[in-house]
Formats: C-alpha cells, structure tokens, sequence
C-alpha cells in the first residue's frame, strides 16, 4: 500500500473515556489508522496510564514511531485501588477538570517541531470537552461512539421522556409497581422496548441527577458533530442507524473493530493491548482439555459491581449445573469488598471443572471452541466480541445502556436470554444447562452462527465496515488512500 511521505501524514489525536470499555476500542481505532500512515497520538488521564504501567510494563506506553502516549489529569484524590474509579464521580470529573489540561496539551503538541500539526481531534462520545478543544483551535472534531447504537438511540430519548411527563418518577416505588415494565412503542426504529430496558439512568425521581444529566446531554452533543463513528456493523442495527442517520447523516460503521483489523498489517508488539488488569493466560491452556461447546464463560465487565447475596446466588448456581466453567472475578466485583473470598464448600464442589481468575484476554476465550456460552453483563464490547465469535449470552445487565443491549440480544437478535436483577442460583442453574445442553442453546447457536457469517462478511473486502472504513478516511479524515487490492491485504495478525 503506498502512503504519503509521513512528513506529511496527519495528526490524529485520540481521547477515550478513562474506562477499560473505551479505551479497547480507540486503541483498536487508532491502530487501524497508525497501520495506513497516521500519526496518533492517544491521550488517558494519569490515573489510567499508571495502571497501564503496573499491569503491562513500562515499555507498552513508550508507544513508537508515528504512536505516542499522553496523559491529563482527571483533578480527583489519588488512590492506589486497582479498579475503575466511581462512574458518577469521573463522569463529573471529566467534564469539569479535563478541559483545561486537554487544550494545553494539544497547544504543546503543535508547538513541537517532533510530530506534525494535530489535523483531528477523536473524541470518545463521553468526553464533550474534547470537542469543545477542538473546535476552539480550529481542530476537525469526530467523535467515537464506544457504546451500542441501540443504547445511543435510547439515550436520546431521555428529553423526550420529560417532555412526556413520564419522568422524574414521583417517588422510589416506581423500582417494584411494575411502572417499569411499561412499553414504549413510540420511540422510532426500536422494537419491544419497555422503560426497563432504556439506558438505566432513566431511573431518576430527580431531573438534577448527574448520570442522567451527563449520559443525555452527551449523547445530543455527540449527534451534532462533523462525524460520528459507531463500532458496530449496518446488517445488525439497521434500522436504529437509520433513526441515527435522520438526524445525522455523518455516521460510519466501520465495526467490529477488532475483525476488521484482520486486513491490516501489524506494527505493533503481540499482545499490544491496553489491559488495566493482568491477563492470566493459563486460561486458555485450562480451556483445551474441554469438549467443544461445553465450558460457560463468565465475566461481567471491568465495572459492574454486585452484592455479596447476588455473587452468591451465581456461585452456586453455576456449582450446581455440574458443567466445566471459567469465571473472570475481579477483587473488586463484590460492592464494598476490596477482595473476594470464596468458601471451601464451594471450591471443593468445582476444584475439578472451574477455572476461576482475575482477567483474561477474553477475545482468546471467546474464539476457544470449548466455549459454550457466556454468561455476561452485557457491555457492548462483550456484546460484538460474542456475537463475532458465535458464542449465545446469558445476560445480567448491571447499568448504562446494558439493559438496551441485552433487550437486543434476547428480542431482536435472537442470541440469548436473560436473569432476573434479583438472580437466584436455581434460575442461573436452568439458564446454564438449558444454553449448553437443551434444545433452546442449539438455536440459539446456530442464530449466533448466522450473526457471527455476517459480522465477518461485513469486515471482508467489500463488506459494508471495509467500504466505510476507507469512506471515512477519505471522507472525514481527508487522507486519501485507496482500498488495497486483495494482494495487498494482510492475514489476521491478531488484532
């Protein structure tokens, strides 16, 4: 593939939201763009970089030629946790101390006679500010909506809810009368969709609430930029694209990310992925001695947090499935607990069919043919890895656009089901046998066989996400390289 002289090459500048979730797929982003000629620059606040550090070493944030790491305070106390900060706190950090730091930044990097004039400014959906900089130093701005397009059409109806007066809810009982279970058939482009399964910050009895504030002004400001960016693929939310489309035709599919990054060449080290935690590796090796489609995958996020009584309830009831399990269990995954103790009972019962570790490289565990089915919280990294790997989803969703996401996988996409918010281990037991050995798992599979066809067709040359990878480079970020011929394309190299 011929590039332009790098002398020339454009200066993209990189702003995740400082969680594991957003930052994967910018990196993903950012790679794509680094391996076609641009230079990047990928900035976290120094909270994160310095868990980059301790989990992966110091060389990974040395970056390399054309790839450099930067960093801007968040402006909260330092702790030495090794976990995701408070949401609701770094949502509101994020808004008010980043600004500032953010626009020096970008002045000290056009000052340098070493990289070249910042050209683009990506900002994540979430980190307004970003935009704000880039538009006041004359920056093309575009934005990247780490999250689902079903959750970014739900998010923007959060106006319109006040508007008819179905929110604020009047008092607390709205969580147990069933006002929840309420169906919404007005909202364009989305099918069975009750108030339950919007982006959960609608469970407000209060308009000032910051995480209802923060997520639907965020959303509405993200639909007015020059460009948006959406990791996923046209096949799958065709019709909430469309609604997203209406009111802003500058939308770019170019998803899943990590699939398309099979046609390009890698310039990066193995293993050049930016994990806040660990990854235990002996996973995979443990997967091996297993049947295929006979292992549950377990793993909710690197946020979701639940009580003691619910980590129970889903302890034993995967312990009495009887069935072969790998558990990715966080120190901080039990609410108020700095670590997680199990009780002797429970680790005599599984010593011989569970694997239990703090994290994983789950895009290896995903495409591991002993995999069964995952048992997930529905992120929408999780979400597009598993449909990318044909794997069917048991899902609990803990907040955010998780619930939409999950309504999607059960109702519209046909790939799973879901537990009750009040999990009990006898339910997680019957969803768990049911995915893996009843009659219902076997359709499920073959469903997410389908999606999986269409995912990968959608990232080949000519799919919809190759066409409109290179429409935005062309398009938006005004670099003009060609779509390489086949010749030219790269095996998958692991991205």
């Amino acid at each position: 593939m011929d590039l332009p002289n790098a002398k020339n090459n454009p200066h993209v500048v990189c702003v995740p939201f400082p969680a594991q979730g957003h930052v994967n797929p910018f990196m993903q982003l950012a790679k794509l763009l680094h391996s076609i000629g641009f230079h990047i620059t990928f900035v976290n606040t120094e909270f994160n970089h310095k868990r980059l550090v301790k989990s992966l070493g110091p060389g990974f944030v040395k970056g390399l030629p054309g790839f450099q790491f930067e960093t801007i305070p968040d402006g909260l106390p330092p702790i030495e946790k090794d976990a995701t900060q408070d949401i609701p706190v770094l949502c509101d950090a994020t808004r008010t101390n980043c600004y500032a730091p953010f626009k020096e930044l970008v002045k000290k990097l056009n000052s340098s006679p070493e990289v070249p004039s910042v050209s683009h400014i990506i900002a994540d959906g979430t980190m307004g500010f970003a935009a704000k900089v880039a538009k006041e130093l004359g920056i093309e701005e575009l934005q990247l909506w780490t999250a689902s397009a079903c959750g970014f059409v739900g998010y923007l109806q959060y106006e319109e809810l006040v508007r008819r007066g179905i929110l604020p809810f009047k008092d607390e009982n709205f969580v147990t009368n069933g006002t929840l279970e309420r169906s919404l058939d007005w909202i364009p482009g989305m099918k069975y969709i009750r108030l339950k399964d919007l982006p959960s910050f609608i469970r407000v009895t209060n308009l000032d609430d910051t995480m209802f504030n923060f997520l639907g002004s965020e959303a509405r400001n993200t639909m007015t930029s020059s460009s948006i960016i959406i990791n996923t693929f046209q096949e799958l939310d065709s019709e909430v694209l469309q609604v997203l489309m209406r009111r802003n035709p500058n939308i770019y599919t170019i998803g899943p990310l990590h699939l398309l990054g099979r046609h390009f060449p890698e310039k990066f080290e193995k293993g050049f992925k930016p994990s806040f935690w660990k990854n235990d590796s002996r996973c995979i090796q443990w997967l091996d001695q297993w049947e295929p489609s006979s292992v549950i995958y377990v793993n909710y996020g690197s946020i979701t947090v639940m009580s003691g009584k619910h980590f129970m309830e889903f302890a034993w009831g995967l312990a009495n499935s009887n069935l072969p399990f790998l558990w990715i269990m966080r120190p901080d995954l039990v609410k108020g607990e700095e670590s997680i103790t199990l009780p002797q009972e429970f680790l005599d019962e599984v010593k011989d069919r569970g694997y239990i570790t703090s994290w994983c490289p789950q895009d290896q565990v995903l495409a591991h043919p002993s995999i069964g089915a995952f048992l997930t919280h529905c992120g929408w990294n999780s979400t597009i890895e598993g449909i990318c790997e044909g794997v069917p989803m048991i899902g609990w969703p803990f907040f955010a656009e998780q619930q939409t996401n999950c309504r999607y996988i059960c109702k519209i996409w046909g790939i799973g089901v879901d537990i009750d918010e009040d999990v009990k281990r006898e339910k997680v037991t019957i969803l768990v046998k049911d995915m893996l050995k009843g009659e219902k798992g076997k359709e499920m599979r073959q469903k997410c066989l389908e999606w999986k066809k269409q995912a990968i067709e959608s990232t080949d040359l000519g799919g919809s996400s190759y066409n409109n990878f290179f429409r935005l480079v062309n398009e938006a970020l005004h670099y003009n390289v060609a779509c390489p011929p086949s010749s030219e394309i790269q095996g998958y190299t692991g991205y």
